[in-house]
């Protein structure tokens, strides 16, 4: 074929390669959305802890949005995290009382005690302060984390305690959402993800023996 033909031919040749299947482009999971199945159930395990050696942080909690009407799978789940957080406390559980950067210390929905640390931080609770060195010169190893969202705070500082070195252990029923599937998300991955999986105990709060 002489130059000046080729040249001319070029962008058929071109467009011909863009429509062969090497040229494809994979599919997405958006794509595939409807294919993914949900995987079993993880497994609860029951765990004891050692009181002197464990802080319990509660985050973003608000009197304001953890109502029937606004969110229900919060308002259910508040009575039973607040009864654990008050056996904990009388057993010398340390606890962390921890409200938002979007919300204001009066719209705490767990009131904090007199010997309670109180903090505001954003997603991951132990970025950008001295949370996990504060813990650590207490002798503090473990931490139980409760909160809303699970997909939010609950799965961002779980995966902040467990870079941290820290023992993590988190009741089902203690980090509502807006809806099931953020929980349900955040229990299977609170239980495969790197790093994480390995220095984490997901439970129940009346299997949680103190």
């Amino acid at each position: 074929m002489k130059p000046i033909a080729f040249l001319l031919a070029l962008p058929v040749v071109m467009a011909v390669l863009i429509m062969l299947p090497n040229g494809a482009r994979a599919d997405t999971v958006i794509d595939d959305w409807n294919a993914a199945k949900v995987p079993p159930p993880p497994v609860l395990k029951s765990v004891t802890i050692d009181p002197k050696k464990t802080a319990l942080l509660d985050m973003d909690f608000s009197r304001k949005t953890c109502t029937p009407q606004g969110r229900p799978r919060c308002a259910a789940m508040l009575p039973t995290i607040r009864g654990f957080i008050d056996k904990a406390r009388a057993a010398g559980v340390t606890i962390v009382d921890i409200y938002s950067t979007a919300m204001a210390r009066d719209d705490m929905a767990i009131v904090p005690g007199s010997g309670d640390l109180v903090m505001q931080a954003s997603l991951n609770k132990f970025y950008g302060n001295d949370l996990a060195a504060t813990l650590k010169n207490r002798g503090i190893d473990s931490v139980i984390i409760t909160g809303t969202s699970a997909n939010g705070a609950v799965l961002f500082s779980v995966g902040g305690a467990a870079a941290n070195g820290f023992k993590v252990i988190v009741p089902v029923d203690g980090m509502p959402a807006d809806g099931l599937y953020q929980e349900q998300f955040t229990a299977w991955e609170i239980v495969n993800a790197p790093t994480v999986s390995g220095a984490s105990t997901l439970t129940r709060w009346d299997m949680i023996t103190l």
